[in-house]
């Protein structure tokens, strides 16, 4: 028996370490520094070739999920940093932890005072929650398939395929139920007003076909509160697509947004 039980830890400690392996295989060719901020998982992404702007790309979620945009900036200079805030939904604590970390990142690394932020899916929610409170530290903002609107995902109230169990753990991340949710003000489709009065150029990439965060409910919603608020969005629609894949399989378009709009 005890020899089956060695081999069995045997075998699992190698999958572990594979999982791991692959796991750290999505910027290999960059410098990666990996670790906990606060008790929550925190990676930050070194370039090869630093420039003396120290421009920065603030990854919300989906570590390592469609890198070729973060590579693209990596190879022009840019950090790429990330903090796990997912189970938070974009709430009060979320936001708060987001303020300390970009402190952290400020001082220990002396990165640029502003930042250019990259929401995909639930990753929206944080993306706008933060930057509508500092709107003077964001050049930009890059969401992909955003969650606009928690009564759409994960709440599937309207047309979606929502996500209960994201749900309970969503309305008890903002202390709400199944009726205040319904006058929840602290959405994207709302706090994204402070965004377009401070002028934030903002760019958007979802998919027609979306089923899950579906873009009539979030994207479209949102593009108009900020245009009638007087913001600058643009929007790169993906015909026949769903919510996956995320970004595009050339990113210039959304890279050389970026770029445009580094002050």
């Amino acid at each position: 028996m005890k020899s089956y039980l060695i081999i069995f830890c045997v075998i699992f400690s190698v999958i572990t370490q594979s999982c791991q392996k692959r796991n750290d295989t999505f910027y290999t060719e960059f410098n990666i520094k990996e670790f906990s901020f606060q008790g929550h998982d925190a990676k930050i992404v070194f370039p090869n070739k630093k420039t003396d702007h120290n421009f920065w790309i603030w990854r919300a979620r989906f570590w390592g999920t469609a890198p070729q945009l973060d590579k693209a900036l990596l190879n022009r200079g840019f950090h790429l940093v990330y903090v796990d805030v997912s189970d938070l939904f974009g709430n009060d604590e979320a936001v708060k932890l987001w303020n300390d970390f970009y402190a952290y990142c400020i001082k220990e690394y002396n990165l640029n005072k502003k930042v250019v932020l990259e929401g995909m899916s639930r990753g929206g929610l944080i993306v706008y929650n933060w930057a509508s409170q500092n709107t003077d530290k964001v050049f930009s903002i890059y969401a992909d398939a955003p969650v606009c609107d928690i009564k759409s995902w994960p709440g599937g109230i309207f047309s979606g395929v929502g996500s209960p169990k994201d749900w309970n753990t969503c309305l008890n991340a903002h202390d709400l139920d199944s009726l205040s949710v319904m006058h929840f003000k602290k959405n994207p489709l709302n706090t994204c007003l402070n965004i377009a009065k401070a002028q934030i150029p903002v760019i958007h990439v979802y998919g027609d076909s979306d089923k899950v965060v579906p873009h009539t409910e979030n994207t479209l919603l949102l593009a108009e509160n900020f245009k009638n608020a007087g913001g600058t969005i643009k929007l790169i629609k993906k015909e026949g697509v769903g919510h996956h894949p995320h970004s595009l399989k050339d990113p210039k378009p959304i890279l050389n947004f970026i770029l445009d709009h580094l002050e």
